[in-house]
C-alpha cells in the first residue's frame, strides 16, 4: 500500500483512530478529520508518523455541507491523492420517538446521511481505478434490540441503500463500495464496563464487546488487495449480535 492515501472521518478516537492506525501500519498515509478533539488526533498522527507513514489531521465538521466534502480535497491537496475514504464520523441520538425534536433530526441526517453522502461524491471524482470507499454502519440495522433507536437506525440503514448504489455506481471505474457494522465496541463513548455493558454483551453471540481494533481490521480488509471483488456488502463485525 505504499504511495497510497487514506482519509478517516471522525479518526481521533475509537473505531476511527484505530482504523487510521492500522492502515498506516499496513503502509498508507492517512488523513483523519476531527470537531473538537484536536489534541486526540494531533496524538494519532504523531502515532502514524512513528509508523513511518505521513499523516493530516483535518478539522472538519460533516454536519456543514461544506466542510463533509472539503476535507476530501485538502487530502489530496496536501497528501497528493485519495484512495481510500472511510466514512467512520457519526452520531449517535436516542431515545423515546415522541421525545425527538426536528432539531435532531436535521442534525443526525445531516452527519450520518449527508455528510457521507457529500464525502464519497468528491472522493468518487477524485479517486483512480482501485479507490475504496468503505463506510462504518452499526448492527442496529441488522436487529434492533429495543426501543430508543428509530432515528439513529433510521439514518444508518440509509448508507446500505447509499452503498449498494455507490457499487453499482463506481464499478465500471474499478472503485469499491462496502459497509461494516460494528456490535457492542469498547470505546470511551460505550465502554465495556459501562451501566449498560452487560445487557449489550448478552445481545451478541460471543457474550463479550468487540474492540476497535476488530472492527478496524475488517476495514483493513476491504481496502486491501485481498477484497478486489468485494463491493456492494454489508460485513458484521457483531459478536454475533443479528445471529
Amino acid at each position: 500500500m505504499n504511495g497510497k492515501v487514506a482519509l478517516v472521518t471522525g479518526g481521533s478516537r475509537g473505531i476511527g483512530a484505530a482504523t487510521a492506525l492500522r492502515l498506516a501500519a499496513d503502509g498508507f498515509d492517512v488523513a483523519v478529520t476531527y470537531v473538537q478533539g484536536k489534541e486526540a488526533a494531533e496524538e494519532v498522527v504523531r502515532r502514524i508518523e512513528g509508523l513511518g507513514r505521513r499523516g493530516l489531521a483535518l478539522r472538519s465538521d460533516s454536519a456543514d455541507a461544506g466542510e463533509a466534502a472539503e476535507a476530501v480535497g485538502q487530502t489530496v491537496g496536501r497528501l497528493g491523492r485519495v484512495d481510500v475514504l472511510v466514512n467512520n464520523v457519526g452520531l449517535g441520538v436516542l431515545g423515546p420517538l415522541e421525545g425527538l425534536s426536528l432539531a435532531d433530526v436535521d442534525k443526525v441526517l445531516a452527519v450520518n446521511v449527508r455528510g457521507v453522502f457529500l464525502a464519497a461524491q468528491a472522493a468518487a471524482r477524485l479517486m483512480g481505478e482501485g479507490g475504496r470507499i468503505v463506510t462504518i454502519g452499526t448492527c442496529m440495522t441488522q436487529r434492533v434490540p429495543g426501543p430508543g433507536g428509530t432515528l439513529y437506525t433510521m439514518s444508518k440503514s440509509a448508507l446500505i441503500g447509499l452503498t449498494k448504489a455507490l457499487a453499482r455506481e463506481l464499478g465500471g471505474r474499478g472503485i469499491t463500495a462496502n459497509i461494516v457494522h460494528p456490535g457492542p465496541i469498547d470505546t470511551d463513548m460505550n465502554p465495556a464496563d459501562g451501566p449498560y455493558a452487560d445487557g449489550q454483551a448478552g445481545m451478541t453471540a460471543l457474550g463479550r464487546f468487540g474492540t476497535a481494533d476488530e472492527v478496524a481490521s475488517a476495514v483493513a480488509y476491504l481496502a486491501g488487495p485481498a477484497a478486489v471483488y468485494v463491493t456492494g456488502a454489508e460485513l458484521a463485525v457483531d459478536g454475533g449480535h443479528a445471529a
